[in-house]
């Protein structure tokens, strides 16, 4: 075979660039739609799920939006496997589809005054097309990124996170200018569409950019697996349960920080604009910062990383609360959304490749989708609700905090299981 032959037969290595464009935007599609979700949470409820108790109406939407992510354990094992099976690039193909078609839904939505009863259940629907198709993005993705880089593995797959916090940013930019310039008729009008409208435009663009980019060097290089699922529960149980422990922290600091503009008008009497401007920082933070925490990790270590930031977390949820109570600001908002999205910049811009390597090729986009879709609903998707009825419950604007110091531990006592048993980077 000629010299020429035998280069046309090899698939050529997509660009760097198009590598994480490609697993990035999906991501950034996923967070957007839960962002808007939940930052519009307060007119969603007022929308779709009326009643006399506003409190009520606030449990219900966070309700829904909680039990949307039941069924991604399901979405996990089937796109999992399914990505273990054809492909990462596959997967992410039939994700993509999958949540852009939520997305829309949610923008088209007739509310509760046009359709009574539908209104709620059409929502619920919406969110559960979603949480099943973005199951299996974040694992398909991750492997993706991991065997796509030899020797900078926490680099490459931090940008999941690149993504969400530029998801982060566009949610939140839209929060500032709709809650500035729109009166709260416009805004329950027709305003809190205009964020879905523009994720729209995601799904496309991500569709164009995974088309065009090759499979991953590693999975090309094995015979697919046949029965990935079934492989994975036999012999790497012991590390789906501590891939399910190191999300802990990652997925209740993230949801906790989505709550914060709810907190700062309903804890805080705060104006929801300010809310928004502390996210939209927040982002900026999380967008730039898990590259380098990535990056680092390459250099220092996966698990001593996210030890010292676990520990950071429990020590300083508490005292962070307390001056945002004591002081409600613009600047105390801003001050403490900062300083857990640097955290969460830190921990979640290293925890994508941890998991990788926790888990062979064979069955690694099936163990990190059920791992990650495990303690998500449990521990992510349920925050905002646990947040909300913590601080009804206790009757202590401090009750977040509880939450976040406890999720800490859990997460911190895995690790330390990680480091005496498991050799990773």
């Amino acid at each position: 075979m000629s010299t020429t032959a035998v280069a046309a037969a090899v698939p050529r290595q997509a660009s760097t660039f198009k590598v994480l464009a490609a697993a990035s935007i999906g991501n950034a599609l996923e967070w957007y739609d839960i962002l808007i979700y939940g930052y519009f949470a307060i007119t969603i409820s007022k929308l779709f799920f009326p009643t006399a108790d506003p409190t009520t109406a606030l449990l219900l939407a966070f309700g829904t939006f909680g039990i949307s992510y039941l069924v991604r354990p399901l979405g996990a094992v089937v796109l999992g496997a399914y990505a273990d099976r054809h492909g990462r690039r596959a997967a992410m193909l039939l994700s993509i589809v999958i949540m852009t078609v939520g997305t829309g839904l949610m923008a088209i939505m007739p509310t509760y005054s046009t359709i009574g009863i539908l209104a709620p259940i059409a929502v619920l629907l919406a969110r559960l097309l979603q949480g099943f198709a973005v199951a299996g993005e974040f694992g398909s993705a991750t492997a993706f990124l991991v065997e796509h880089s030899k020797n900078r593995k926490g680099f490459f797959a931090s940008f999941q996170w690149f993504g969400q916090g530029l998801a982060a940013v566009l949610s939140s930019l839209f929060g500032v200018i709709l809650f500035s310039w729109l009166t709260p008729g416009q805004l329950e009008s027709w305003g809190w569409r205009v964020p879905f409208f523009f994720g729209l435009l995601i799904g496309p663009i991500g569709l164009y950019i995974r088309k065009h980019v090759g499979e991953t060097p590693e999975f090309r290089e094995q015979a697919p697996a046949q029965a990935p699922v079934r492989q994975m529960f036999a012999t790497h149980w012991d590390r789906l349960l501590m891939c399910i422990g190191v999300v802990i922290l990652s997925t209740s600091s993230n949801y906790i920080i989505l709550y914060m503009p709810t907190y700062a008008i309903k804890q805080l009497n705060l104006p929801q604009s300010l809310g928004f401007t502390a996210t939209l920082i927040g982002g900026l933070l999380l967008t730039f910062g898990a590259p380098f925490f990535g990056h680092l990790s390459d250099r220092i270590g996966r698990v001593r990383t996210m030890v010292v930031v676990s520990l950071l977390f429990a020590l300083s949820a508490y005292p962070g609360f307390v001056l945002l109570v004591a002081n409600p600001s613009l600047v105390s908002i801003v001050a403490i959304v900062c300083w857990l999205s640097l955290l969460k910049a830190a921990y979640s811009g290293t925890l994508p490749a941890l998991m990788a390597e926790l888990f062979p090729t064979a069955t690694r986009s099936t163990g990190i989708a059920v791992a990650y879709n495990t303690s998500v609903p449990i521990f992510g998707g349920t925050a905002p609700f646990i947040a909300t009825w913590l601080v009804a419950t206790t009757g202590s604007p401090l009750a977040p905090s509880f939450y976040l110091i406890a999720t800490s531990v859990l997460s911190l006592a895995v690790l330390v299981i990680i480091h005496m048993r498991v050799k990773t980077t």
